[in-house]
């Protein structure tokens, strides 16, 4: 019994970190946008509440909201947490398809992270390029799987891994 629940109590832990964390960054993108709205020339796009930079004339970025939490299971104990944030580069238009479809996109990318981890993807040099190529690729045809080709890339924001 208390060989399951630890890595509960892990993930617990990583994921209220990663919401209190977020939180606070997102408090101080606030502030840091006040401010720099009087410097800036070129105005914002804003699709459901999202800030969606234009990338050309035909793509957008769609930032997921929350972190995505992966354990890393070693020896059959939590040796780790992987913790990454997500935006997808999508056609013009199709960050309202990505939001609305938010939770079965944060289920396949989970299930590939999972995937990843279980085959040792975070384990050793994680970032390498070849590892964060292999995994950019995996969730981009998962983001396909689920929006077709409205998705055209996936970008890894952040990625950090925490040792227990």
């Amino acid at each position: 019994m208390m060989k399951l629940l630890i890595p509960v109590i892990f993930a617990a832990v990583g994921v209220g970190g990663g919401v209190g964390a977020g939180l606070m960054l997102k408090s101080e993108e606030d502030a840091n946008a006040e401010s720099d709205e009087h410097h800036c020339d070129v105005p914002d796009e804003v699709t459901d509440g999202q800030y969606a930079p234009p990338v050309g004339d035909d793509r957008e970025y769609a930032k997921l909201n929350n972190q995505f939490v992966v354990p890393v299971v070693e020896d059959e104990k939590v040796a780790a947490l992987v913790v990454m944030s997500l935006n997808l580069e999508v056609v013009t238009g199709g960050t309202t398809t990505v939001f609305s479809a938010e939770p079965r996109l944060r289920h396949e990318f989970l299930q590939g992270m999972f995937n990843h981890a279980n085959i040792g993807g975070f384990s050793g040099n994680f970032t390498s390029p070849t590892n964060m190529r292999t995994l950019r690729d995996d969730l981009l045809r998962r983001a396909q799987n689920v929006l077709g080709e409205t998705v055209t890339d996936v970008l890894i924001i952040d990625i950090v891994r925490q040792d227990s």
